[in-house]
């Protein structure tokens, strides 16, 4: 008995042994970057998944399987080889995934798959192609599932294909500089493409920008034996800008009209919606101050403009994100989205431009609208309702204006699809101590079915402390939210190098209520190094209202850093951060705000790392520089304290700029004037570029960038000098 106690014992130790020795793993950035070899494998599970009308499927490598909605039970509808063995062309054999696969027509067994020869529609009751395109593969394209057409770009020509796959030719003076059925307005104001079909799939609304006018910047190719010239249209601040128009191809007349909206000098035009009959097209316009927004309904036959159905001004700027959207059971109403009342909200209106009600209100913000539920006639939402750190889901009824609660009112919500009638969602959310959930809700009564609880992916890893909290704004009112990441044997009688990770600017947020509290893969890494991390969210940030994030209007930088240094203030009261090794770092925006700390706080911050930074708003392009800092003519002083040229002689910490070469959003004219104005002062800054790299590093050059800004961390702020 004594052996076998010994062996035993002997046993359980080796077992807990291993399992503190597991636990105890340390984390790569080839683990934890995203260009990283072992990324998704530290990704909380997934499902890929997509409705079938109310039937859910979840689309995989290989298999699609249907999923009961009420038990989570999976049966298989077809595999990869099925596909595959159906395809009867040449073209289309070999499909290498399902993962994007589709179900377009809610009452028909047709899936919709394709690989960069063909898209094809295929019965897989029937086991055959029921329909092939003619043109995958080309830029730009948008297929429509009612007409079976797709829009596309080929050699700077606008093109359709019609369901018989005969060519509809919509442009011929196509080029560098005329756009056809791109994006505009550099993809501000919600744009994100530049074709939009109408309802029945029979006309086709479209963008055609004509940039000849506007400066090119000069960008070079620098890996052909002789560097070529490749400029990219870049309008700055304060200088002439492009101009655009709208067409509308008709598929039966095979006629295109422009939209008779007058001179497009100098104006916006956004957020694209068509009437349920597919005969109006509905337009945001806005001028090029962006303080005066109208929404204006168009004649898709003639082009004719019919009225102006709504008007909105501001003091300092009206943004439009969203098209209208007209209820699903009543053809004569939309709902319109706008912070006119200081949060966006919803309106209803009629096709009139009577506004009917507020449908609703509160010092929060709606941050999405899912879709319809169209037997209760409600609108299904995400908002912040719960807290200005969370996202959940609502139903909202249009009669009585109440909202009904759907998720469990935790965390975040990322994504939510709906079934075609709205009744049921599948919603994927986390929590900071949560990974990944996905839940399938009934919109209607906010039953739900848990289909999968992610296990954590980090857990046999040695992991961070996240913490979160709040102090005030500079403003001494105002509540701003802060993550504060800590080694994993974190010691509060020890004092820490500390990072103040920084973004800071409008349209992005750094902390909320999702798995660790957002945190970036990188300070896991720095944590893991020693590191304290800390991570507040100033005033000019989204999702808190209108006068919070204008509150840094025409004056960029300046209401942020006052907040960054009330983060600042809390890290002094903290015993364990060392307030001698403070560092900063960030990218874009942030890399703006690095330098400005680095700078105007030249005895505060000891090391800094700005990545492609703004050094100067004149710089920048008009759409957004224009809307929050003016032009550098009628906003003189705003860009004369918002740069960063003057201040490059109080530069004391090391600095070090990265940019990539050929970054096309913050070009790199910011960084190289920056080191001129340095050269003149006499000071030190470091610099490193990506060469063939745009604003944002891919693939392994993302790896390379994170390590090598910890390793300036590391020469210049771990060890006191």
């Amino acid at each position: 008995m004594t052996r076998i106690k010994q062996l035993l014992t002997t046993t359980l130790l080796l077992a807990a042994s291993m399992t503190m020795s597991a636990q105890n793993r340390l984390f790569s950035l080839e683990d934890l970057n995203f260009g990283g070899n072992n990324y998704y494998r530290m990704q909380p599970r997934d499902m890929f998944l997509t409705w079938w009308g109310e039937r859910l499927v979840q689309t995989d490598v290989e298999e699609c399987y249907l999923i009961d909605t009420k038990t989570g039970e999976k049966h298989l509808l077809f595999t990869l080889d099925d596909i595959n063995t159906w395809a009867e062309s040449d073209s289309v054999r070999y499909v290498r995934h399902l993962m994007n696969a589709t179900f377009p027509y809610p009452s028909q067994p047709i899936v919709a798959v394709g690989n960069r020869k063909a898209f094809i529609l295929v019965d897989f009751e029937a086991k055959k192609i029921v329909w092939q395109d003619s043109i995958s593969g080309q830029e730009a394209n948008d297929w429509n599932a009612q007409s079976r057409a797709t829009a596309y770009v080929e050699n700077n020509q606008l093109f359709i294909a019609d369901a018989q796959g005969k060519k509809h030719q919509l442009s011929t003076d196509g080029s560098r500089e005329i756009v056809y059925g791109q994006s505009v307005h550099r993809n501000e104001f919600g744009i994100n493409k530049g074709t939009f079909w109408s309802p029945d799939g029979m006309r086709l609304a479209f963008y055609r920008m004509d940039q000849s006018m506007v400066t090119d910047y000069p960008q070079v190719d620098i890996f052909p034996r002789e560097a070529t010239h490749e400029p990219d249209k870049y309008p700055m601040a304060g200088m002439t800008s492009h101009k655009v128009t709208v067409g509308v191809y008709d598929l039966q007349s095979q006629q295109t009209v422009y939209l008779q909206a007058g001179d497009p000098t100098d104006r916006y035009f956004t957020n694209i919606a068509w009437s349920p009959d597919s005969k109006t097209v509905y337009i945001l316009e806005l001028n090029r101050g962006q303080n005066d927004c109208r929404l204006v309904s168009y004649n898709a036959i003639t082009g004719e403009r019919i009225a102006e159905l709504y008007r909105e001004t501001s003091d300092k700027y009206v943004e439009p994100q969203n098209p209208i959207q007209f209820l699903p059971w009543d053809d004569t109403k939309f709902i319109l989205q706008s912070e006119k009342d200081g949060y966006n909200h919803l309106y209803l209106f009629d096709v009139k431009g009577k506004e009917l009600k507020q449908l609703t209100k509160g010092p929060w913000v709606v941050m999405e609208v899912v879709g319809f539920n169209r037997k209760s006639q409600s609108i299904i939402i995400r908002s912040n309702e719960l807290s200005p750190l969370q996202s959940n889901l609502y139903a909202v009824n249009v009669k009585t204006g109440k909202r009904t609660l759907l998720d469990r009112g935790i965390g975040v919500t990322r994504s939510v699809s709906l079934s075609a009638s709205g009744q049921q969602a599948v919603e994927k959310f986390s929590a900071p101590d949560i990974p990944r959930i996905i839940d399938i809700v009934n919109t209607s009564n906010g039953k739900r079915y848990e289909l999968l609880n992610a296990e954590d992916p980090w857990q046999n890893y040695q992991q961070p402390i996240f913490e979160n909290g709040s102090i005030k704004a500079a403003d001494g009112l105002t509540d701003l939210y802060f993550r504060m990441v800590k080694p994993a044997d974190f010691d509060a009688s020890k004092k820490y190098p500390t990072v103040v990770y920084v973004y800071g600017g409008p349209h992005a947020h750094n902390v909320d209520a999702s798995w660790h509290w957002m945190s970036r893969s990188w300070e896991t890494y720095m944590a893991q190094k020693g590191y304290i991390l800390f991570i507040l969210d100033n005033r000019g940030s989204e999702n808190r209202g209108r006068d919070f994030e204008q509150a840094t209007f025409h004056q960029l930088g300046q209401i942020e850093m006052q907040d960054q240094m009330k983060g600042v203030d809390y890290l002094r009261t903290l015993p364990y951060v060392d307030m001698d090794r403070l560092g900063v770092h960030g990218w874009s925006f942030g890399g703006f705000m690095t330098i400005s700390l680095m700078t105007n706080y030249p005895d505060v911050f000891k090391v800094g790392v700005a990545g492609g930074p703004v050094i100067d708003w004149k710089w920048y392009e008009v759409m957004y520089g224009e809307r929050y800092m003016g032009t550098p003519e009628n906003n003189p002083e705003g860009y004369a304290r918002t740069s960063l040229l003057a201040k490059a002689k109080n530069l004391k910490g090391k600095l070090q700029i990265i940019t990539g070469y050929n970054d096309n959003t913050v070009v790199p004219q910011h960084c190289l004037s920056f080191l001129d104005a340095c050269i003149k002062a006499d000071t030190q800054p470091d610099f490193f570029a990506y060469p063939g790299e745009e604003h944002n590093m891919r693939g392994h050059a993302s790896v390379h960038l994170h390590e090598r800004i910890t390793q300036y961390f590391e020469d210049y702020l771990k060890v006191k000098r």
